[in-house]
Protein backbone atom coordinates (compact mmCIF):
# COMPACT_ATOMS: atom_id res chain seq x y z
CA UNK A 1 0.00 0.00 0.00
CA UNK A 2 1.64 3.11 -0.94
CA UNK A 3 0.49 6.86 1.30
CA UNK A 4 1.33 8.49 -2.30
CA UNK A 5 -2.66 7.88 -2.41
CA UNK A 6 -3.42 8.33 1.04
CA UNK A 7 -5.64 11.54 1.11
CA UNK A 8 -5.49 11.99 -2.98
CA UNK A 9 -8.23 13.93 -4.11
CA UNK A 10 -9.22 13.34 -7.75
CA UNK A 11 -11.89 15.67 -9.68
CA UNK A 12 -13.88 14.13 -12.32
CA UNK A 13 -17.05 16.12 -14.08
CA UNK A 14 -19.19 14.82 -16.22
CA UNK A 15 -19.57 17.15 -18.55
CA UNK A 16 -20.15 14.52 -21.19
CA UNK A 17 -22.94 12.14 -19.58
CA UNK A 18 -25.47 14.51 -19.70
CA UNK A 19 -24.70 18.56 -19.26
CA UNK A 20 -24.29 18.25 -22.60
CA UNK A 21 -28.12 17.56 -22.79
CA UNK A 22 -29.17 19.82 -20.61
CA UNK A 23 -27.46 23.05 -21.59
CA UNK A 24 -29.11 22.07 -25.56
CA UNK A 25 -32.49 20.84 -24.93
CA UNK A 26 -34.19 24.21 -23.76
CA UNK A 27 -32.43 25.96 -26.65
CA UNK A 28 -34.54 24.15 -29.52
CA UNK A 29 -37.77 25.35 -27.50
CA UNK A 30 -36.48 28.92 -27.83
CA UNK A 31 -39.25 29.52 -30.31
CA UNK A 32 -42.19 27.82 -28.16
CA UNK A 33 -40.95 30.20 -24.91
CA UNK A 34 -41.21 33.51 -27.19
CA UNK A 35 -45.07 32.54 -28.17
CA UNK A 36 -46.35 31.18 -25.36
CA UNK A 37 -44.81 34.67 -23.63
CA UNK A 38 -46.88 36.44 -26.13
CA UNK A 39 -49.88 34.94 -26.41
CA UNK A 40 -50.02 35.32 -22.28
CA UNK A 41 -48.73 38.20 -22.14
CA UNK A 42 -51.17 39.88 -24.59
CA UNK A 43 -54.18 37.52 -22.85
CA UNK A 44 -53.31 39.13 -19.44
CA UNK A 45 -53.72 42.50 -20.73
CA UNK A 46 -57.03 41.50 -22.26
CA UNK A 47 -58.49 40.13 -19.05
CA UNK A 48 -57.16 42.70 -17.31
CA UNK A 49 -59.09 45.50 -18.88
CA UNK A 50 -62.29 43.00 -18.94
CA UNK A 51 -61.65 42.31 -15.76
CA UNK A 52 -62.27 46.02 -14.64
CA UNK A 53 -64.69 46.71 -17.18
CA UNK A 54 -67.21 43.98 -16.33
CA UNK A 55 -66.19 44.27 -12.17
CA UNK A 56 -65.05 40.76 -12.07
CA UNK A 57 -62.44 39.56 -9.20
CA UNK A 58 -62.75 36.09 -10.68
CA UNK A 59 -61.19 37.97 -13.71
CA UNK A 60 -58.67 39.67 -12.24
CA UNK A 61 -57.77 36.40 -10.34
CA UNK A 62 -57.06 34.71 -13.17
CA UNK A 63 -55.12 37.76 -14.81
CA UNK A 64 -52.93 37.72 -11.84
CA UNK A 65 -52.33 34.12 -12.12
CA UNK A 66 -52.01 34.07 -15.53
CA UNK A 67 -49.16 36.83 -14.89
CA UNK A 68 -47.71 34.53 -12.72
CA UNK A 69 -47.23 32.80 -16.17
CA UNK A 70 -45.63 34.93 -17.74
CA UNK A 71 -42.59 35.11 -15.23
CA UNK A 72 -42.64 31.33 -15.19
CA UNK A 73 -42.05 30.94 -18.36
CA UNK A 74 -39.66 33.85 -18.70
CA UNK A 75 -37.66 32.45 -15.97
CA UNK A 76 -37.61 28.75 -17.48
CA UNK A 77 -36.63 30.44 -20.49
CA UNK A 78 -34.13 32.54 -18.88
CA UNK A 79 -32.51 29.26 -17.16
CA UNK A 80 -32.38 27.67 -20.57
CA UNK A 81 -30.23 30.84 -21.84
CA UNK A 82 -28.08 31.49 -18.45
CA UNK A 83 -27.50 27.84 -17.84
CA UNK A 84 -25.08 28.13 -21.05
CA UNK A 85 -23.26 30.96 -20.01
CA UNK A 86 -19.80 30.31 -19.69
CA UNK A 87 -18.07 29.78 -16.24
CA UNK A 88 -15.82 32.91 -15.20
CA UNK A 89 -13.30 32.84 -11.82
CA UNK A 90 -15.76 34.14 -9.93
CA UNK A 91 -18.74 33.01 -11.04
CA UNK A 92 -17.12 29.02 -11.34
CA UNK A 93 -20.79 26.88 -12.11
CA UNK A 94 -21.39 30.23 -14.68
CA UNK A 95 -24.94 31.76 -14.33
CA UNK A 96 -26.73 27.88 -13.20
CA UNK A 97 -27.99 29.36 -9.68
CA UNK A 98 -29.84 32.22 -11.26
CA UNK A 99 -32.89 30.19 -12.19
CA UNK A 100 -33.16 28.96 -8.20
CA UNK A 101 -33.50 32.71 -7.12
CA UNK A 102 -35.85 33.16 -10.45
CA UNK A 103 -37.94 30.34 -8.87
CA UNK A 104 -37.78 31.88 -5.49
CA UNK A 105 -38.70 35.23 -6.38
CA UNK A 106 -41.53 33.39 -8.83
CA UNK A 107 -43.37 32.09 -5.97
CA UNK A 108 -43.36 35.05 -3.82
CA UNK A 109 -44.48 37.29 -6.35
CA UNK A 110 -47.44 34.92 -6.90
CA UNK A 111 -47.79 34.45 -3.25
CA UNK A 112 -48.11 38.23 -2.33
CA UNK A 113 -50.64 38.82 -5.48
CA UNK A 114 -53.07 35.89 -4.35
CA UNK A 115 -52.96 37.80 -0.99
CA UNK A 116 -54.04 41.01 -2.60
CA UNK A 117 -56.98 39.55 -4.58
CA UNK A 118 -58.00 37.52 -2.23
CA UNK A 119 -58.74 40.27 0.09
CA UNK A 120 -60.80 42.14 -2.57
CA UNK A 121 -62.44 38.40 -3.25
CA UNK A 122 -63.16 38.77 0.85
CA UNK A 123 -64.36 42.02 1.16
CA UNK A 124 -66.61 41.37 -2.12
CA UNK A 125 -68.57 38.42 -0.57
CA UNK A 126 -69.57 40.63 2.26
CA UNK A 127 -71.37 42.97 -0.33
CA UNK A 128 -71.57 41.19 -3.73
CA UNK A 129 -71.70 43.55 -6.77
CA UNK A 130 -73.04 42.98 -10.03
CA UNK A 131 -70.96 41.45 -13.15
CA UNK A 132 -71.25 40.75 -17.03
CA UNK A 133 -71.35 36.93 -17.18
CA UNK A 134 -71.25 37.26 -20.69
CA UNK A 135 -67.82 39.33 -20.76
CA UNK A 136 -66.87 36.86 -17.93
CA UNK A 137 -67.33 33.91 -20.11
CA UNK A 138 -66.08 35.05 -22.98
CA UNK A 139 -62.32 36.35 -21.80
CA UNK A 140 -62.23 33.08 -19.94
CA UNK A 141 -63.25 30.80 -23.40
CA UNK A 142 -59.91 32.70 -24.52
CA UNK A 143 -58.01 31.63 -21.77
CA UNK A 144 -58.61 28.13 -22.17
CA UNK A 145 -57.27 28.54 -25.92
CA UNK A 146 -54.57 30.28 -25.19
CA UNK A 147 -53.21 28.16 -22.51
CA UNK A 148 -54.12 24.59 -24.18
CA UNK A 149 -51.65 25.87 -27.31
CA UNK A 150 -49.21 27.45 -24.77
CA UNK A 151 -49.59 23.82 -23.04
CA UNK A 152 -49.47 22.40 -26.52
CA UNK A 153 -46.13 23.90 -27.39
CA UNK A 154 -44.00 22.47 -24.34
CA UNK A 155 -45.51 18.95 -24.62
CA UNK A 156 -42.76 17.10 -26.67
CA UNK A 157 -40.17 18.51 -24.41
CA UNK A 158 -41.76 17.46 -20.65
CA UNK A 159 -39.99 13.72 -20.64
CA UNK A 160 -36.61 14.91 -20.62
CA UNK A 161 -36.54 18.51 -19.29
CA UNK A 162 -38.39 19.11 -15.73
CA UNK A 163 -38.01 22.90 -16.55
CA UNK A 164 -40.42 22.10 -20.13
CA UNK A 165 -42.42 20.18 -17.80
CA UNK A 166 -43.11 22.78 -15.09
CA UNK A 167 -44.15 24.48 -17.94
CA UNK A 168 -46.87 22.21 -19.99
CA UNK A 169 -48.15 21.44 -15.69
CA UNK A 170 -48.66 24.76 -15.43
CA UNK A 171 -50.35 25.79 -18.68
CA UNK A 172 -53.01 22.89 -18.75
CA UNK A 173 -53.97 23.34 -15.02
CA UNK A 174 -54.59 26.84 -16.23
CA UNK A 175 -56.98 25.81 -18.77
CA UNK A 176 -58.67 24.15 -16.48
CA UNK A 177 -58.85 27.08 -14.00
CA UNK A 178 -60.84 29.33 -17.44
CA UNK A 179 -62.56 26.30 -18.00
CA UNK A 180 -64.00 27.17 -13.45
CA UNK A 181 -64.35 31.14 -14.76
CA UNK A 182 -66.47 29.84 -17.67
CA UNK A 183 -68.63 28.24 -15.72
CA UNK A 184 -69.02 30.72 -13.02
CA UNK A 185 -70.31 33.20 -15.65
CA UNK A 186 -73.11 30.95 -16.97
CA UNK A 187 -74.37 30.37 -13.51
CA UNK A 188 -74.19 34.22 -12.91
CA UNK A 189 -76.26 34.40 -16.20
CA UNK A 190 -78.74 31.57 -15.17
CA UNK A 191 -79.07 32.43 -11.36
CA UNK A 192 -77.84 35.93 -11.06
CA UNK A 193 -76.62 34.58 -7.55
CA UNK A 194 -73.37 37.26 -7.20
CA UNK A 195 -71.43 35.62 -4.95
CA UNK A 196 -70.34 32.99 -6.87
CA UNK A 197 -67.91 35.56 -8.55
CA UNK A 198 -65.91 36.45 -5.55
CA UNK A 199 -66.19 32.14 -4.07
CA UNK A 200 -64.20 31.13 -8.36
CA UNK A 201 -61.56 34.14 -7.15
CA UNK A 202 -61.04 32.46 -3.75
CA UNK A 203 -61.10 28.97 -5.28
CA UNK A 204 -58.70 29.90 -8.16
CA UNK A 205 -56.33 31.55 -5.75
CA UNK A 206 -56.24 28.47 -3.79
CA UNK A 207 -55.08 26.74 -6.99
CA UNK A 208 -52.71 29.13 -6.95
CA UNK A 209 -51.38 28.87 -3.37
CA UNK A 210 -51.64 24.64 -3.71
CA UNK A 211 -48.89 25.19 -7.08
CA UNK A 212 -47.25 27.85 -6.00
CA UNK A 213 -45.89 26.11 -2.77
CA UNK A 214 -44.47 23.46 -4.13
CA UNK A 215 -42.29 26.01 -5.58
CA UNK A 216 -41.81 27.82 -2.92
CA UNK A 217 -40.66 25.02 -1.33
CA UNK A 218 -38.35 23.84 -3.71
CA UNK A 219 -36.81 26.61 -4.36
CA UNK A 220 -35.75 27.19 -0.63
CA UNK A 221 -34.29 23.78 -0.53
CA UNK A 222 -32.34 24.20 -3.51
CA UNK A 223 -31.45 27.72 -2.58
CA UNK A 224 -29.95 25.77 0.68
CA UNK A 225 -28.00 23.18 -1.59
CA UNK A 226 -30.74 20.88 -0.34
CA UNK A 227 -30.61 17.19 -2.03
CA UNK A 228 -32.99 17.32 -4.67
CA UNK A 229 -36.36 15.58 -4.14
CA UNK A 230 -35.91 13.47 -7.25
CA UNK A 231 -32.54 12.33 -5.89
CA UNK A 232 -33.24 9.31 -3.39
CA UNK A 233 -30.05 9.77 -1.47
CA UNK A 234 -29.76 6.29 0.18
CA UNK A 235 -29.73 4.95 -3.61
CA UNK A 236 -27.12 6.96 -4.45
CA UNK A 237 -25.10 5.67 -1.70
CA UNK A 238 -25.47 2.09 -2.46
CA UNK A 239 -24.44 3.19 -6.01
CA UNK A 240 -20.96 4.29 -4.86
CA UNK A 241 -20.76 1.85 -2.45
CA UNK A 242 -21.07 -0.98 -4.29
CA UNK A 243 -19.15 0.47 -7.58
CA UNK A 244 -16.53 0.51 -5.24
CA UNK A 245 -16.57 -2.76 -3.65
CA UNK A 246 -18.64 -2.19 -0.88
CA UNK A 247 -16.24 0.22 0.37
CA UNK A 248 -17.16 3.38 3.44
CA UNK A 249 -18.88 6.25 1.43
CA UNK A 250 -18.76 9.12 3.60
CA UNK A 251 -19.37 13.10 3.39
CA UNK A 252 -21.95 12.72 0.28
CA UNK A 253 -22.86 15.36 -0.72
CA UNK A 254 -25.53 16.09 -3.71
CA UNK A 255 -26.69 19.52 -4.29
CA UNK A 256 -28.77 21.48 -7.23
CA UNK A 257 -26.17 23.85 -9.16
CA UNK A 258 -29.78 25.08 -11.35
CA UNK A 259 -33.37 23.97 -11.44
CA UNK A 260 -32.16 21.02 -14.23
CA UNK A 261 -28.77 20.40 -13.11
CA UNK A 262 -26.93 18.63 -9.63
CA UNK A 263 -23.57 18.00 -8.13
CA UNK A 264 -22.11 15.33 -5.98
CA UNK A 265 -19.35 15.04 -3.47
CA UNK A 266 -17.88 12.31 -1.65
CA UNK A 267 -14.94 10.45 -0.16
CA UNK A 268 -14.69 6.91 -1.28
CA UNK A 269 -12.37 5.02 1.57
CA UNK A 270 -10.56 2.34 -0.68
CA UNK A 271 -7.44 0.65 1.32
CA UNK A 272 -6.45 -1.00 -1.84
CA UNK A 273 -5.15 2.13 -3.38
CA UNK A 274 -6.38 4.25 -6.15
CA UNK A 275 -8.25 2.28 -8.52
CA UNK A 276 -7.69 4.76 -11.82
CA UNK A 277 -9.34 7.75 -13.94
CA UNK A 278 -11.39 4.65 -15.73
CA UNK A 279 -13.36 3.62 -12.56
CA UNK A 280 -14.31 7.94 -11.88
CA UNK A 281 -14.81 8.21 -15.46
CA UNK A 282 -17.31 5.20 -15.34
CA UNK A 283 -18.88 5.88 -11.92
CA UNK A 284 -19.61 9.59 -13.26
CA UNK A 285 -21.40 7.75 -16.24
CA UNK A 286 -23.88 6.00 -13.70
CA UNK A 287 -25.20 8.80 -11.55
CA UNK A 288 -25.52 10.61 -14.77
CA UNK A 289 -27.42 8.25 -16.69
CA UNK A 290 -29.53 6.69 -13.08
CA UNK A 291 -29.61 10.16 -11.18
CA UNK A 292 -29.03 12.88 -13.68
CA UNK A 293 -25.93 14.04 -11.45
CA UNK A 294 -23.99 15.67 -14.33
CA UNK A 295 -20.89 16.90 -12.03
CA UNK A 296 -19.23 14.57 -9.72
CA UNK A 297 -16.65 14.95 -7.61
CA UNK A 298 -14.88 11.93 -5.96
CA UNK A 299 -11.97 12.05 -3.20
CA UNK A 300 -10.60 8.38 -2.88
CA UNK A 301 -8.70 8.03 0.53
CA UNK A 302 -6.74 4.58 1.68
CA UNK A 303 -7.13 5.47 5.63
CA UNK A 304 -10.38 4.99 6.80
CA UNK A 305 -9.97 6.93 9.58
CA UNK A 306 -9.70 10.62 8.35
CA UNK A 307 -12.41 12.68 9.68
CA UNK A 308 -14.14 15.55 7.82
CA UNK A 309 -15.19 18.90 9.58
CA UNK A 310 -19.34 18.34 7.76
CA UNK A 311 -19.36 14.87 8.63
CA UNK A 312 -23.21 14.33 10.09
CA UNK A 313 -21.95 13.10 13.17
CA UNK A 314 -19.69 15.90 14.05
CA UNK A 315 -22.62 18.63 13.54
CA UNK A 316 -23.74 19.65 16.77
Amino acid sequence: MSHDHSGHSHDHEGHDHGAHDHAHAPASFGKAFAIGITLNLGFVVIEALYGLMSNSVSLLADAGHNLGDVLGLGVAWLASVLARRAPTERFTYGMRGSSILAALFNAVFLLVTVGGLSWEAIRRLGSPEPVAGKTMMAVAAMGILVNAVTAWLFASGRKDDINLRGAFLHMASDALVSVGVVAAGLVILLTNWLWIDPVVSLVINAIIVWGTWGLLRDSVGMSMAAVPPQIDPAAVRSLLSARAGGVDVHDLHIWPMSTTENALTCHLVMPEGHPGDAFLSELCSDLAERFKINHTTVQIEVDPHIACALAPDEVV
